[in-house]
């Protein structure tokens, strides 16, 4: 499949360099990729493309299909386990009578094998790992609305940490654990919130004209990196646009511009720091 809503194109994995601001080209196809995680050995990335997961060497040399067993419909919310031994998947699975919003979260081995499903109820979509490895916090619907969820691995008992009838979406666990940022459209514009997990009190992080997603910690903690669609989409986060890849420093938040292109959905929905925090990674698109 070499086209996005009917439109042909180039997909860019590339990299920023939080030191000096440049870009480096990893690797690119005619198609369509996405969301690029980063090992935490710092040799490849891992992608989705046509409903299936692929590595991609930190040389860029050609990608190989990492095996899922039965879930091939895997979507561009994915992620690696913080021992990084694990993925997690989310996959739209095929149910009779449903062509939509069957998204449920499964987690295999990082080298592939046979997926363990680990929320029965859908849509689910997974955003984070907490650093202890034992739960996951994922946006998901129900009774009609999306909030946060966090499961218990180990029991499956699913916990609801928001509930407001705007979006909630993009959560992901600060590095500590003591932080779940995401994003919202609570205030009638997408901002970047955070929710203390030890006290529950909600934070909004940035108010501008900008919509913004999925912010993701850095490595130690100090930053976020998340995306920014510099003409209004409300609560949605379309493929196709031009955006901006910033930064907001958690400590006197001010935030920065890193660069501008040609994105949207499925350029940084997942994390994608490098394991040294000097790096992340993202997608970028032509169209032909």
């Amino acid at each position: 499949m070499n086209e996005i809503n009917g439109q042909d194109l180039v997909s860019k994995l590339e990299v920023y360099s939080m030191d000096d601001g440049s870009r480096t080209l990893i690797y690119e196809e005619e198609g369509h990729f996405e969301a690029p995680n980063w090992s935490l050995d710092g040799q490849f990335f891992v992608i989705n493309q046509e409903g299936r997961l692929y590595k991609i060497p930190l040389d860029g040399s050609d990608k190989t299909v990492i095996p899922t067993g039965e879930a091939v419909q895997c979507n561009n919310d994915h992620g690696i386990s913080p021992d990084g031994t694990m993925l997690a998947i989310s996959n739209n699975d095929l149910i009779p009578g449903k062509d939509s919003g069957t998204s449920r979260i499964y987690v295999l081995p990082i080298d592939g094998g046979t997926p363990q499903l680990i929320t029965p109820l859908m849509p689910s979509y997974w955003h984070g790992w907490s650093p202890d490895n034992q739960r996951l916090v994922y946006t998901a619907e129900r009774n009609g609305t999306y909030d946060l969820y966090e499961i218990d691995l180990a029991t499956k008992t699913e916990t609801q940490l928001t509930d407001h009838p705007e979006l909630d979406d993009g959560p992901e666990y600060s590095p500590d654990g003591t932080y779940i940022y995401f994003n919202s459209f609570r205030s009638d514009s997408m901002e970047l919130w955070r929710l203390n997990k030890r006290g529950g009190n909600l934070e909004q992080l940035t108010n501008d004209e900008f919509s913004n997603w999925f912010p993701h910690p850095s490595p130690d903690g100090k930053y976020l990196v998340f995306i920014s669609y510099i003409k209004d989409q409300r609560d949605r986060h379309p493929p196709l646009k031009d955006v901006m890849l910033r930064s907001l420093d958690l400590e006197t938040m001010e935030i920065r511009t890193l660069c501008t292109l040609f994105g949207g959905q499925g350029t940084i929905n997942v994390p994608s720091w490098s394991p040294d925090g000097k790096k992340f990674a993202f997608v970028s698109y032509v169209l032909k």
